[in-house]
């Protein structure tokens, strides 16, 4: 005897068929040991930006330099040579197209264009159309990008606004908006000075980057996804990612505190924190044009993992290496990461497979 089906569920089971099941989860590849590593003199290592070949460009805040990594040679040397004045606080490294590499400084307060590997070739200043912010990223034509947070004021709560990702001309006078920002998580935060905002430790931010066509994409943190922008301004919306939620322990708030020097520290205890770590850390544009999303890990992990996605918004496959590791920049064929020891800072190149699996659309 067969029993009848409900409406309500029959109808499900048609959506269910029509949509023939789950989707099938997404390749993940555990990268394999670095063969090629070099000793980097810095005190960190802010961002970087493949050059070819096995040769990259990274940024060091903490050492004021911008280190030519080149391991076919086993070399690494100072952009502009070891006695350069040229850059004072360079904090970004970018390409387009071409050879010239750019290099945002904000203590001259300018963004620089390079012919490697020491040819300082064009200089733009910061201007007032962008509030004195510098670019991160430029395009074939000639156009800048760059994010301009809401004013925060003088209480910090202007910050509740969402900021922008914007457009410049190439001389930074000009400047349009192409996407929207998710508004920062911000607590009140009461104290002697008064009523203050506060951004909550590990809330997270959306990330961004741009293609030398000009298009745009955004990494969401709410929703988590990546919403692309044509060189036309037609928004793809792309599909949610995959995530587990991680709560904030004890143990991440330890781990924070005491990366602030001794003296910080109970400071840093009194900031306001979120519950939960946002879905990723931050991401960067591969120089084959796919987003790397660094996904959160708890404080004890042993691999991180990275989200690769396409520019349709969709997950084409995770890569994991030791959590001891942490990608700064890609090409479709190797990553460069980098890795604290006793010594200092290791530069590490990972060879990356090619992608051969496909996911159901």
């Amino acid at each position: 005897m067969r029993w009848p089906i409900p409406p309500g569920l029959a109808g499900m089971a048609v959506v269910l068929a029509a949509c023939g099941g789950p989707k099938p989860p997404a390749p993940s590849h555990t990268l394999p040991p670095a063969a090629d590593t070099l000793r980097a003199p810095f005190q960190d290592a802010a961002g970087a930006v493949w050059l070819g070949s096995g040769r990259w460009a990274v940024v060091s805040e903490g050492s004021a330099v911008v280190g030519l990594a080149d391991f076919g040679a086993g070399r690494l040397g100072p952009l502009g040579g070891p006695k350069s004045d040229v850059l004072r606080n360079p904090f970004a490294v970018f390409r387009a197209a071409g050879d010239t590499l750019w290099v945002a400084d904000w203590g001259l307060r300018r963004v620089t264009g390079w012919v490697l590997p020491d040819r300082l070739v064009v200089t733009v200043a910061a201007t007032s159309a962008t509030r004195g912010a510098l670019p991160r990223a430029r395009d074939a034509a000639g156009q800048f990008y760059l994010s301009l947070p809401a004013p925060a004021g003088r209480d910090g709560s202007g910050a509740r606004d969402s900021g922008a990702v914007v457009r410049a001309s190439s001389d930074l006078a000009r400047i349009d908006t192409v996407a929207r920002l998710t508004p920062p998580d911000l607590a009140e935060v009461r104290g002697e000075a008064g009523r203050r905002f506060e951004r909550r430790v590990f809330s997270g931010e959306d990330a961004w980057g741009v293609l030398p066509n000009g298009s745009v994409w955004v990494a969401r943190v709410h929703p988590n996804r990546v919403d692309w922008y044509g060189p036309d301004g037609e928004r793809t919306e792309g599909e949610l990612l995959p995530d587990r939620v991680l709560e904030v322990t004890r143990a991440d708030r330890e781990l924070f505190v005491r990366s602030f020097p001794p003296e910080l520290r109970r400071t840093v205890e009194g900031l306001p924190y979120a519950a939960i770590k946002p879905p990723f850390e931050t991401g960067f544009t591969s120089a084959d044009g796919l987003v790397w999303l660094q996904k959160s890990k708890a404080a004890f992990d042993t691999l991180g993992s990275y989200q690769l996605v396409d520019r349709r918004g969709k997950l084409l496959r995770e890569i994991r290496v030791p959590a001891t590791s942490r990608i700064l920049a890609a090409s479709a064929d190797a990553a460069l990461a980098v890795e604290a020891d006793s010594a200092g800072l290791r530069l590490l190149q990972y060879p990356v497979p090619a992608i051969t699996e496909s996911r159901s659309p």
